[in-house]
């Protein structure tokens, strides 16, 4: 197990430049880059305001009069600029210096924000942690039950009704959800017994810790909500078609030949086996709510999570925060994928990934 665990850890080296090349070298060839954005934004202010973040924090850069009118900005200005943002480098020049940064660690500094990258994801990462791994916890805890009580009564009244359920909740869009939960529970036209924005109080800093415990998970209700509405119904149907795979194989057949009861059966026999794909799918199902599905709920509900930092970055084309979020990102997701065959390994020891070949 060691070798393969080093062998896979040794892959996420080529697999991890691979992505970060691919969607560089990409993104190098969309119009409107850092340069274009800093330039339409002069031209939208007149020229009586900075570039904001990196661009004010330069000296050489003047805040006025770059912008003169019809004869658009002055040549010099916009050297000036590509000369800031880096761009009066090649490309390959570029990815060469951002990849001697990476391996240092150090993601760069944003063009719009005037920020570090490791800050920036430092300040947003706990919001869509807090989303994605609390609605991953509720996700698991409602469907598994869910699915073996779906597999245990297969065709009766309960399977139908709860299947119907299900694809409902699959139907509905979480954000629409969402802003359903705030008319009615937030103070809309009904009720409001939850806060409408951010994970904690105004003040509640200075507030005892258990107090503040209960104000964060005060203020989680309606996002979590939101988000596990539309992810129970696919895990759902996975546990249950799991379990009915299980149900009908030999072995149980022999079990109860033998007299073992219907619980014995369940969970002495069945569970282990058909759990093996849904425990071991956790992180990487943690790493799809985490960073897939939270944008427009974080939005509705004001949240300044990495969801709206990576479309905020894309919008603005600041490539050091767009490709050091994919950086974090992407590495993240390599190791949960090697977290998910450990977890095979724990579900079910019979399994060797050393023996492959």
């Amino acid at each position: 197990m060691a070798a393969y665990l080093l062998r896979r850890l040794l892959l996420i080296i080529p697999t991890l430049f691979g992505i970060i090349a691919i969607n560089f070298f990409v993104v190098q060839l969309a119009p409107g880059g850092p340069v274009e954005q800093a330039i339409a934004q002069l031209k939208g202010h007149g020229g009586s305001m900075g570039m904001g973040g990196a661009a004010a924090s330069e000296a050489a850069m003047p805040s006025v009069g770059l912008y003169r009118g019809e004869q658009g900005i002055d040549p010099q200005m916009v050297a000036q600029m590509r000369h800031m943002f880096g761009f009066d480098k090649p490309p390959l020049t570029r990815f060469g210096l951002m990849l001697k940064g990476y391996l240092t660690l150090n993601l760069g500094q944003s063009f719009f924000l005037g920020q570090s990258v490791w800050s920036l994801i430092l300040q947003r990462i706990p919001v869509s942690i807090s989303l994605g791994l609390w609605s991953t916890l509720l996700i698991y805890l409602i469907s598994i039950p869910l699915g073996i009580a779906k597999a245990t009564r297969d065709g009766s009244r309960f399977d139908l009704v709860s299947s119907l359920i299900v694809l409902i909740g699959y139907a509905i869009p979480g954000f629409l959800f969402a802003i359903l939960l705030i008319v009615v529970f937030a103070g809309g036209t009904a009720v409001q017994w939850f806060p409408l924005r951010g994970l904690t109080s105004a003040g509640s800093q200075h507030w005892p810790w258990p107090q503040r415990a209960l104000d964060y998970g005060w203020h989680m209700v309606l996002p979590t909500v939101a988000m596990v509405v539309g992810g129970f119904a696919s895990l759902t149907m996975l546990t249950k078609n799991c379990f009915l795979e299980e149900i009908g194989k030999q072995y149980v057949l022999t079990a109860r030949a033998k007299g073992a009861s219907n619980q014995r059966v369940l969970y002495g026999h069945i569970f282990r086996n058909a759990m093996l794909l849904i425990v071991a799918g956790f992180p990487a199902a943690f790493i799809s709510i985490l960073f897939t599905s939270a944008l427009l709920i974080e939005i509705i509900f004001s949240l300044n999570g990495m969801g709206q930092l990576g479309f905020q970055a894309a919008l603005q084309r600041d490539y050091p925060v767009m490709f050091g979020t994919l950086y974090v990102f992407s590495l993240l997701g390599l190791v949960m994928q090697i977290v998910g065959d450990i977890l095979y390994t724990v579900v079910d020891p019979r399994i060797d990934f050393a023996s492959r070949r």
